[in-house]
């Protein structure tokens, strides 16, 4: 095994030790089964080459508008006031 160390956020690192502890597990252990978790879900490509690597298609979103025709998209975003003019039916 390789012996290595890992910055994560603290609410996160408190999450995993809840989850490790509930199954009585290592955290070294909860940390492991989730990576292979996340490669089980989003196996390596044979090649491993980023030339075989293709982008996920987008998300439906629901969206009525293009938010990003507004100047002020990010001013909105960041109010919250944006998502309900996106969603509403014009």
């Amino acid at each position: 095994m390789i012996k290595t160390q890992l910055q994560v956020p603290d609410d996160l690192y408190g999450r995993i030790k809840q989850l490790a502890a509930q199954q009585e597990w290592s955290l070294a252990e909860t940390l492991r089964r989730g990576a292979e978790l996340l490669l089980a879900t989003r196996p390596l490509a044979a090649t491993g080459s980023a030339a075989s690597w293709t982008l996920d298609p987008p998300a439906n979103t629901q969206l009525r508008i293009d938010p990003f025709t507004d100047p002020n998209w990010r001013e909105h975003t960041n109010l919250g006031a944006g998502a309900a003019v996106m969603l509403s039916h014009e």
